[in-house]
């Protein structure tokens, strides 16, 4: 028996990838889950699968680039004229783009920063006044291992990731005394399209998106008195170097 009521979750860049695999876990709870992605045709080929594996009313997919606070807060508002309340907000909407510092075009830095940095902040700014008025909620933020360990090539993908575990773990001190729960999951090689052009030595080794989706509806199935704000999951067998 699940142990919670159904929740109203958002979750970002949710039409494909990790995104979509959350979105299916939350669904599976039985959430009624809005998700976005800037790609229409994606996001709307996403809501009709999702629609036909579970309920049309529990699932509502919309074009929002998360870079743009104005579309997001419109986003937020209508979920709340919608459904009332926004417990579960998921940020998950990310890009990277790999080259040597001295290499990478401004514009390209600046593009990641803004969508994996700026667009997480954008989405917990829109939410969280919602969630206070609530008393609780709960927001997630994907990051990376790349969080913490950078790597050649990865000069504007870890100064993001590097961020958004910095955000995180400030809003957490932020919103926890409002009944706000602020989580960030760092996971390692995922076994998604988003690594296609890096990752070209075989996947059956990584992790795959379900198993961020499981990490995902297991905080939320924690009691309300914890608080898991840092979550690391790697690949339980990756090569030898």
């Amino acid at each position: 028996m699940k142990p919670n009521p159904p929740e109203i979750a958002l979750v970002t860049g949710g039409s494909r990838g990790i995104g979509r695999a959350i979105v299916e876990a939350l669904l599976g709870r039985g959430d009624r889950v809005w998700f976005s992605g800037v790609d229409a045709g994606g996001v709307a080929r996403a809501e009709r699968e999702l629609a036909e594996l579970h309920s049309p009313a529990l699932v509502a997919g919309r074009v929002c680039d998360v870079r743009d606070f104005a579309a997001v807060t419109a986003l937020v508002d209508e979920i709340l004229e919608h459904d009332g309340r926004l417990g579960v907000l998921v940020n998950n909407a990310g890009v990277g783009h790999f080259a040597p510092a001295d290499e990478l075009e401004p514009e390209v830095f600046r593009e990641v920063i803004e969508i994996n940095l700026l667009g997480a902040f954008h989405c917990i700014r829109a939410a969280a006044p919602a969630m206070r008025r609530e008393g609780r909620g709960w927001i997630l933020n994907i990051a990376s291992l790349a969080a913490k360990n950078p790597f050649a090539g990865g000069a504007a993908y870890n100064a993001s990731k590097f961020g958004l575990l910095g955000l995180s773990e400030a809003a957490m001190l932020d919103l926890r005394h409002f009944g706000i729960r602020v989580a960030a999951i760092c996971p390692g090689s995922v076994e998604t399209e988003f690594g296609a052009g890096r990752m070209r030595d075989g996947g059956s080794w990584r992790l795959q998106p379900s198993d961020v989706a499981r990490v995902v509806t297991d905080l939320l199935d924690f009691p309300d008195r914890a608080l898991p704000s840092l979550v690391e999951i790697r690949p339980s067998r990756p090569p030898k170097k």
